[in-house]
């Protein structure tokens, strides 16, 4: 069986709480390369960027509420290109687990992710 061939690469893009004007800045910074991808995000992260960028984001539930295993779920099934999680490594998490997993699975599935946004420049120039 052949394997579907994708007409548009997509991009995760999820972000902790004080990590949120973070990302929106730099999508902000980007917007005009991101675009042209399909984008994903978990909740409350999809809704910010919208709002400050006007890009179309389908989001999925908030991560402590699961989202963080959605968009994990898209890397295993090989439909997500790329990850953009920043995440902060100082902030205590409940979800802390799901967080590890999601990583885990981008090293599982060679799936890029920037955790920074110096990685993340890096990243999308290579896009």
């Amino acid at each position: 069986m052949e394997k579907a061939i994708k007409t548009e690469q997509m991009i995760g893009l999820i972000a902790h709480d004080n990590m949120k004007p973070i990302i929106i800045e730099w999508v902000l910074k980007h917007v005009k390369k991101l675009k042209n991808y399909r984008l994903v995000a978990t909740g409350t992260t999809g809704k910010k960027i919208e709002e400050a960028t006007g890009l179309r984001v389908k989001k999925y539930k908030s991560g402590p509420l699961g989202g963080d295993q959605q968009i994990g779920a898209l890397i295993a099934e090989g439909k997500l290109d790329v990850l953009f999680f920043f995440w902060d490594p100082l902030e205590p998490m409940p979800h802390d687990p799901d967080v590890k997993a999601l990583l885990r699975l981008c090293s599982v599935y060679n799936v890029p992710v920037a955790c920074n946004p110096a990685t993340a420049e890096f990243i999308i120039a290579g896009l």
